[in-house]
């Protein structure tokens, strides 16, 4: 019940940022105007988050961790092009599944330079958990191998700019053709393991 009620709070707050940031651009917002928009002090605020940076960001934190934890579901006899391209999906149908809110909140990301920042930060952690399931899953050692780390940077490209696209077009492509097709240009390089 605990867990649940700090969802809820941590659902408003980022949604009570979301509407003010679209309304009033991120450098106009204060903490204490989206405390207030969600009902909450300022104190209970920073109980969920670090900064206004972290509240939007919140909303594709979990995109790493469900990459990491889909590759690891895959079967192993799976060629790692295929296996990450699924993992990459499964994050981009997460962003396709929550349309608008999805897209605003990508843009508002890739056009503000803080939260830009703030997203690469998150997405190092991603490459370094992505690296480290390739190497168990690939049996290789992930303080040596080159493989791991190179084909992690390298999803991860590719989710970068199939959101970049996305977002571009305001949500007109397909993220399921662009990533396809972004899988397409970088399947033969993630299936040369070496």
């Amino acid at each position: 019940m605990a867990q649940r009620k700090r969802q809820l709070v941590s659902n408003e707050l980022s949604e009570a940022a979301l509407q003010l940031l679209a309304l009033k651009g991120f450098d106009a917002v204060t903490i204490d105007e989206i405390a207030a928009a969600a009902g909450v002090s300022k104190r209970t605020f920073f109980r969920y988050f670090a900064s206004k940076e972290d509240v939007v960001v919140q909303f594709l934190a979990d995109l790493g961790t469900g990459m990491r934890t889909t590759l690891a579901s895959r079967p192993p006899e799976e060629r790692p092009s295929v296996a990450l391209r699924h993992a990459v999906w499964v994050s981009m149908a997460a962003c396709a599944d929550h349309s608008d809110r999805a897209l605003r909140v990508v843009q508002l990301i890739l056009r503000t330079p803080a939260l830009r920042g703030r997203f690469l930060e998150r997405q190092d952690q991603w490459r370094e958990d992505l690296a480290g399931e390739l190497a168990r899953r690939l049996g290789l050692d992930p303080d040596t191998a080159l493989y791991p780390r190179l084909a992690a940077g390298m999803v991860l490209t590719a989710f970068d700019t199939v959101l970049q696209r996305w977002s571009g077009s305001d949500g007109a492509e397909d993220p399921a053709e662009l990533t396809d097709r972004a899988f397409a240009t970088i399947a033969p390089a993630l299936d040369a393991v070496g």
